[in-house]
């Protein structure tokens, strides 16, 4: 017996109380906006789950993007009954026939109050009906099979098969954010990590050419279609940065060249940030990965603005990222041979604990705030849009 519905539950905004209706209904768009390539499916919400009819379509294909929508906690294969304890029990026979074990459990839970059996007596119900007809044992510790009986409030749900989500909350919910994107590991994962707490992105990257390839811009867009599955719509700007970056290994001693680099890229970003009505700034920085994300470096940057700056892998050692990156499908782009501008012109000796008076000793040297008013007049917006 194939299952009709996909239930879905909300996990973390099950705290959110009187807007925990806000959310569900920004979840219930995403999801429908994900789906859009099944016409067939039809839709349901309340305060609990979401439901998706599959109405002859291919769960196979269906589960694999739900799983990726934030926001989603758990999502199961349900077959909808009516709340007759006999058809129930008839329904739990058939679902467990189809099911490959020995022992089997109950789990039941009765959203519907007033449904005349509790939990406990629903479980021992259908246990005693699978027992009579299939012959199976009761382990309610190691069950091969384990069977869930929902009560709501209109119908019975019943099903065999769990699968989690991305958990987070809906993409939207928790305002927009610029994040520093550089074409490495780290920064589309931190997008990633982003997207998954509801935050929409908006992307900066600077770029020197003649430095720089133009081919950084073709794995940019290429990174950031993968992240269209999440969010449909991005922007990335495109910040012009040879004058800059020339005058910094003009006027800068080598050591202090990336954390100069660094301090005009967020300042850089905050006007970037503002203009565009983004809440805060986001890097892909992990503490400690090279020189410019130690403590140290971090207080010496951040001292040039007051903007709020997230780092969503502050604290994720490297493994765990690329491994994250190989999951998403953004790590083989990656690691394509394309250097963006902080590798291009990476000292062989960077400062690990720069002092802000230094900086500022440096950067007395020539006109840089002239140069940013340039770059930022002159940024490059591109669109990336998922495929209609």
């Amino acid at each position: 017996m194939n299952a009709s519905y996909f239930m879905i539950r909300f996990g973390e905004l099950s705290t959110k109380g009187e807007n925990k209706k806000i959310f569900i209904d920004c979840l219930y768009r995403n999801i429908k906006h994900a789906l859009k390539p099944y016409p067939s499916l039809k839709f349901e919400k309340n305060r609990d789950h979401i439901f998706v009819r599959l109405n002859d379509e291919d769960a196979d294909a269906i589960l694999p993007i739900l799983q990726e929508i934030p926001g989603i906690q758990r999502i199961s294969l349900v077959v909808p009954c009516e709340k007759e304890q006999e058809k129930i029990n008839a329904l739990a026979v058939e679902l467990v026939k189809e099911e490959e074990g020995k022992s089997f459990k109950i789990e039941a839970k009765r959203i519907d109050k007033l449904y005349p059996l509790q939990s406990y007596d629903i479980c021992v119900a259908t246990a005693d009906a699978i027992i009579d007809n299939l012959g199976l044992e009761v382990d309610v510790h190691n069950p091969d099979i384990v069977l869930h009986v929902e009560i709501g409030f209109e119908s019975a749900f019943l099903y065999c098969h769990e699968y989690e989500g991305a958990g987070g909350y809906p993409l939207g919910m928790n305002g927009k954010v610029l994040l520093l994107l550089s074409g490495g590991i780290d920064s589309p994962v931190a997008a990633y990590s982003l997207l998954r707490r509801g935050i929409k992105i908006e992307c900066l990257h600077f770029a020197s050419p003649p430095y720089t390839s133009e081919a950084v811009l073709d794995k940019l867009k290429d990174l950031l279609d993968v992240m269209n599955a999440y969010q449909e719509r991005i922007k990335l700007n495109v910040a012009p940065f040879t004058k800059i970056q020339e005058s910094i290994y003009k006027y800068v001693d080598e050591p202090y060249c990336i954390t100069i680099m660094r301090r005009m890229m967020m300042r850089i970003a905050e006007r970037v940030a503002k203009k565009t009505n983004c809440k805060a700034i986001a890097t892909g920085e992990s503490i400690g990965q090279v020189a410019s994300q130690t403590l140290d470096s971090m207080v010496t940057i951040n001292n040039v603005t007051n903007y709020p700056i997230i780092r969503p892998l502050a604290v994720e050692d490297k493994v765990k990222i690329i491994n994250t990156a190989k999951r998403i499908g953004t790590f083989e782009i990656s690691i394509r041979p394309y250097e963006d501008c902080c590798t291009i012109f990476k000292p062989k000796k960077p400062k690990t604990k720069p002092k802000i008076s230094e900086c500022e000793y440096f950067e007395s040297k020539w006109d840089w705030a002239s140069q940013i008013d340039e770059c930022v007049a002159s940024l490059e917006g591109i669109i990336i849009a998922e495929e209609e």
